[in-house]
C-alpha cells in the first residue's frame, strides 16, 4: 500500500530551493564587501533550482503515481485472468464431467478421459504385448564377415544396409543399422558372451505384426555374413512368433516374441499391439503390465469427485486472490495514514461490485435456485472482507449426491461461470475499462516525458545564462575590490594614513 503526496513533495522542493537562494544571496553580500569572491557554481545552481525545482518535483511525482497505477492494474489483470482460466473448465463442463478409473488389482493402470462414462467391468489379462528381440549366433568380435547387402524389415517396412570392407564386422553392421535414415524400427547392439559376440536386434514397436526379418544377398568372400539371414512369422491365436534362420546350424534365438496383448472385458475377447490400450472401452486407456497376467480384476469408472473438488476449491482461492488484490489496492491505514494507490478509483469499484454481485447470484428460481451456498461455499464472516470459504465436506457431498446441481451453478449459459467469464472479458479486453485507463495513463506518461524534456532544455539554457552573468559579476566585483584596496593604500582609510599622507 502506498500513496504519493504531490503537494507536500513540491512544497519540500520549494523550501529547499529558498534555502539555497538565501545562501547564494549571502555569497553575493560577502563578495560585495570584499570578504570573498562569489561562489558562482552554488549561486547558479540555487537560482536555477529555485525556478525549476517545483515543476520538476511535480512532474516526477505524477510520473511515479501513473507508473504505480499501471502496475496496480497490471496485478489486478493478472489475478482476473487466472480466475477466468479456472472458471472456464467449470463452465464448459470439462472438469465437472471428469471420471476416475480404478482397478481392483495390480498391473492394470486405467486412465479416464473424454468420452468416459460411469460403469463397472470385469477385466481378465491373458498376456501383455511385447516387442520381438533376436540374437544371432556367435562370431569373433573383430571377424570380417564378407561383403553384400542386408535387407531388414519390421512390420512391413524395410531398409537396405550395405556391408562393405569398412563395416563388415558385427559392430560395423550394428552401427550401420542404427544410423540408417530409413530405419523401419529396429535397434542393433552387440552382446559378447563366453562363446563370442552376438548381434542383437530389437523391434522398437510391440505387437504380433512387428516381426523382424533379415534377408542376405550379393554375398562375396563369405565368412559368416550369409548366416545372418532370419525369417520371423507372427503368431496367431495367442501363439508366439516363430523364427527360421538361414543357417540352422548357427541359428538365431528369439529372446522376446512379437505378440499382442490379449484380454477380455466383460467376457468379450480383445487384443492390442500395445500395452497402452485405448480402443477397448470408450474414453478409457488401459495400461497393462506383467503383474496383471493371469488375473481377473474389477475396473470401476466413476465421477472423479476429488479432482472436481480440487478444481472448485482452486476457483474459490483464485477469486479470493482477486478480492485481496482489490482490497490491498484500495485500503487505508489509519496508523500510518497511507492509502492504496487505487483508493476511491471508480474503475476498481466497478470491478469489485460487479464480481461481488455475480458471486452472490443464484441460478434458477424458487426451490430450484442454486448458488455457491448450495454446494458448501460461503462468504467469510466479515462482510468487508469479501473472500470465499469452502466447506470441503459439504462440497464433496454435493458432488457425490447431485453432480448435476453443482454443474448448474457454473453452467455456461446463465451460471456463475458464464457470468464471470463475460464480466472479466469486458474488464480485460482491448477497449475494456482497464485498457481504457491504461491508455489514458500511458498518454499522460508520454506528456510528462515531453514536459521533462522541455524543462531539461530550459534548465540547461538558464544555467548557461546565469553562469555567464555571475561569472562577469564576479570579475567586476574582484576589480572593484582591487581598486578599493589601491585607493585605501594611497589615501588612507578609517584607521590608517595613506601613502600620500605620509609623504607630504
Amino acid at each position: 500500500m502506498s500513496t504519493i503526496n504531490t503537494t507536500s513533495s513540491v512544497n519540500a522542493a520549494t523550501n529547499k530551493a529558498k534555502d539555497q537562494v538565501s545562501q547564494a544571496a549571502q555569497s553575493i553580500i560577502s563578495g560585495s564587501t570584499g570578504n570573498s569572491s562569489l561562489d558562482v557554481s552554488s549561486l547558479v545552481s540555487a537560482l536555477v533550482n529555485a525556478k525549476t525545482a517545483g515543476q520538476s518535483t511535480a512532474l516526477t511525482a505524477k510520473q511515479t503515481r501513473d507508473n504505480t497505477t499501471l502496475s496496480a492494474f497490471g496485478a489486478l489483470t493478472s489475478a482476473l485472468n487466472a480466475l477466468q482460466a479456472a472458471v472456464k473448465s467449470l463452465a464448459d463442463g470439462t472438469t465437472l464431467s471428469t471420471f476416475a478409473a480404478t482397478a481392483s488389482g495390480k498391473g492394470l493402470d486405467a486412465k479416464a478421459g473424454a468420452g468416459a462414462v460411469a460403469g463397472s467391468y470385469s477385466v481378465e489379462v491373458k498376456q501383455i504385448a511385447s516387442a520381438q528381440s533376436l540374437s544371432s549366433a556367435a562370431f569373433g568380435s573383430d571377424a570380417k564377415l564378407g561383403t553384400g547387402k542386408l535387407t531388414i524389415s519390421v512390420g512391413g517396412k524395410s531398409m537396405d544396409v550395405s556391408v562393405e570392407e569398412g563395416n563388415n564386422t558385427l559392430s560395423g553392421i550394428a552401427n550401420a543399422i542404427n544410423k540408417a535414415a530409413n530405419n523401419p524400427g529396429v535397434t542393433a547392439t552387440i552382446v559378447t558372451g563366453t562363446g563370442g559376440a552376438h548381434l542383437v536386434l530389437r523391434s522398437t514397436v510391440s505387437g504380433a505384426a512387428n516381426t523382424i526379418n533379415v534377408a542376405v544377398s550379393g554375398v562375396q568372400n563369405d565368412a559368416g555374413l550369409s548366416r545372418l539371414g532370419v525369417n520371423s512369422t507372427p503368431g496367431t491365436n495367442g501363439a508366439e512368433s516363430t523364427i527360421v534362420s538361414s543357417d540352422p546350424n548357427n541359428a538365431w534365438k528369439q529372446s522376446d516374441p512379437a505378440q499382442d496383448a490379449e484380454f477380455t472385458i466383460g467376457g468379450i475377447t480383445a487384443t492390442s499391439p500395445s500395452n497402452a490400450v485405448t480402443t477397448a472401452i470408450s474414453g478409457i486407456t488401459l495400461n497393462l503390465s506383467s503383474a496383471a497376467v493371469g488375473t481377473t480384476q474389477t475396473l470401476t469408472i466413476a465421477p472423479d469427485t476429488t479432482a472436481q473438488n480440487t478444481a472448485i476449491t482452486n476457483f474459490a482461492n483464485l477469486y479470493n486472490t482477486v478480492v485481496t488484490t482489490i482490497n490491498s489496492l484500495s485500503a487505508y491505514d489509519k496508523t500510518s495514514k497511507t492509502a492504496g494507490v487505487l483508493l476511491g478509483d471508480s474503475t476498481l469499484n466497478t470491478i469489485k461490485n460487479d464480481l461481488a454481485t455475480i458471486i452472490g447470484s443464484v441460478v434458477g428460481s424458487g426451490s430450484s435456485a442454486v448458488g455457491l451456498g448450495s454446494i458448501g461455499i460461503s462468504l467469510k464472516g466479515d462482510p468487508a472482507d469479501g473472500t470465499l470459504v469452502v466447506d470441503n465436506k459439504a462440497l464433496s457431498a454435493a458432488l457425490a449426491s447431485n453432480p448435476a446441481r453443482v454443474a448448474a451453478v457454473f453452467n455456461s449459459t446463465n451460471g456463475i461461470g458464464a457470468k464471470l467469464t463475460t464480466s472479466i472479458t469486458q474488464f480485460t479486453r482491448v477497449g475494456g475499462i482497464i485498457d481504457t485507463r491504461n491508455s489514458a495513463l500511458n498518454a499522460d506518461l508520454k506528456s510528462i516525458a515531453a514536459q521533462q524534456t522541455r524543462l531539461a532544455t530550459y534548465t540547461s539554457q538558464l544555467t548557461n545564462q546565469y553562469q555567464a552573468q555571475f561569472t562577469a559579476l564576479n570579475k567586476l566585483m574582484a576589480t572593484m575590490n582591487n581598486n578599493s584596496q589601491y585607493l585605501t593604500a594611497l589615501f588612507g582609510g578609517t584607521n590608517s594614513a595613506g601613502a600620500l599622507a605620509t609623504n607630504k
